[in-house]
């Protein structure tokens, strides 16, 4: 490759492209346009001639055939540039771990940050790699420009190796898909892709074909205020029935206590006065069925809390974020059999995961466009502790470049 796969990452994590899910544009923050502008004049330098930016900020272009065959679908591949808000994204300053002989990783930035073989066993399968850390003070932004870094990398390389026979490629980088607006914008038709796959997952040789179906729901309470001086027997503090359903929360239902396939309920933000409060809710689980039940769960709870305030009233509002992508992926099962032997090829064994969370992919499938995840190899997102090797990475362009081939071959 004229240029690492590595070099160019260590070029984008240091514009910082946070999304803003209190901003109501497209992007969310003009900032993630700048990375938009420098990809485009990177996609133009290495032939990608019809490269641009949109209004949206999402950055399209095309990677032709060179097959005679006409019966080879248009693949999509996909990777987003903006970065979660759960953490600063500001003035990253990434280092590399060369040669990486095994151990802790002391941060150099804040020395009580450390990433720690006990908590990040896929360590011990890096020993010789080059790993690369923020220096602890803010996320890497291996989420998801790694994923951003492997899609131009692998378009130089078909772009410089006319031999290899591939059907048409479209590229595709979104902006806001960490605060679940990432495909709200994307032209489907100018897009023109028959099947996809966001670059976006974690450890090498993974391969997701599920997600969380995912909701947001919001509880609006409106209190009874009042003098604190004049509250006996009359005031209904909106800030404590808030807390009354915050701690009537099931423990076993949270994040932090389930794994696998469970779902959760999850309480993202509260805001309030003595007359009003707001809370904010994302609920996630596998299933529909599951969905529902954990938003029934959610109401009961308010409205057994409400029965406690008389005086005061709530609105319960349920918004539908995305959908487990496994229920469209299903139908088309060469997607994931060409991931499959794609990565074979790159030289790793395939392995199959699910996604506790959720992906452009997951929108992009039910809007038309089946699209399954592939590894980029970051590690520890929307954490100071994210981390990415670079041989993972190289891997995943090797991968992009065996699926192309795979769809030709196999069309």
């Amino acid at each position: 490759m004229a240029v690492s796969v590595t070099d160019r990452f260590l070029r984008y994590v240091v514009i910082d492209t946070q999304s803003d899910a209190s901003s109501k544009t497209q992007p969310s923050t003009e900032k993630q346009k700048n990375l938009g502008r420098l990809l485009v004049d990177e996609l133009l330098s290495i032939g990608v001639s019809d490269a641009h930016l949109d209004e949206h900020g999402y950055v399209y272009g095309t990677i032709p055939s060179n097959t005679p065959k006409n019966s080879v679908p248009v693949i999509c591949i996909c990777a987003h540039m903006d970065t979660a808000p759960d953490f600063s994204g500001t003035n990253v300053k990434p280092q590399i771990v060369r040669n990486y002989q095994g151990g802790d990783i002391r941060l150099p930035g804040d020395s009580s940050r450390v990433i720690r073989v006990a908590d990040h066993p896929v360590l011990k399968d890096m020993i010789g790699h080059d790993i690369v850390t923020s220096d602890g003070t803010t996320l890497l932004g291996a989420d998801d420009k790694a994923g951003v870094a492997e899609i131009v990398a692998a378009a130089e390389f078909l772009i410089n190796n006319p031999d290899i026979k591939h059907g048409t490629l479209r590229i595709l980088f979104t902006t806001d898909e960490e605060i679940g607006r990432g495909v709200d914008k994307v032209d489907l038709k100018k897009l023109g892709a028959d099947f996809g796959y966001t670059m976006d997952g974690g450890a090498a040789g993974s391969i997701e074909d599920e997600t969380f179906s995912a909701d947001a729901v919001e509880i609006a309470i409106r209190g009874v205020a009042i003098h604190p001086g004049q509250a006996y027997g009359r005031m209904e503090n909106a800030i404590r029935i808030a807390g009354d359903i915050v701690a009537r929360l099931p423990r076993d239902m949270a994040p932090e206590t389930t794994k696998g396939r469970d779902g959760f309920i999850h309480p993202t933000g509260v805001s309030g006065m003595m007359e009003k409060a707001n809370l904010s809710f994302i609920i996630r689980d596998f299933t529909e069925e599951g969905l529902k039940t954990k938003e029934a769960l959610l109401e009961k709870i308010t409205r057994d809390v409400m029965e406690n305030y008389p005086g005061s009233s709530y609105t319960f509002t349920v918004k539908e974020q995305y959908r487990n992508m496994k229920e469209v992926l299903d139908r088309h099962p060469e997607i994931i059999e060409h991931a499959v032997e794609a990565v074979r090829r790159a030289g790793m064994e395939p392995r199959r995961d699910s996604i506790r969370g959720g992906t452009d992919g997951s929108r992009l499938s039910f809007m038309g466009l089946p699209c399954a995840n592939i590894f980029a190899g970051g590690h520890a997102f929307h954490s100071p502790l994210e981390f990415v090797s670079s041989q993972d990475m190289e891997k995943a362009v090797k991968t992009i470049v065996e699926l192309a081939k795979v769809w030709e071959e196999r069309s």
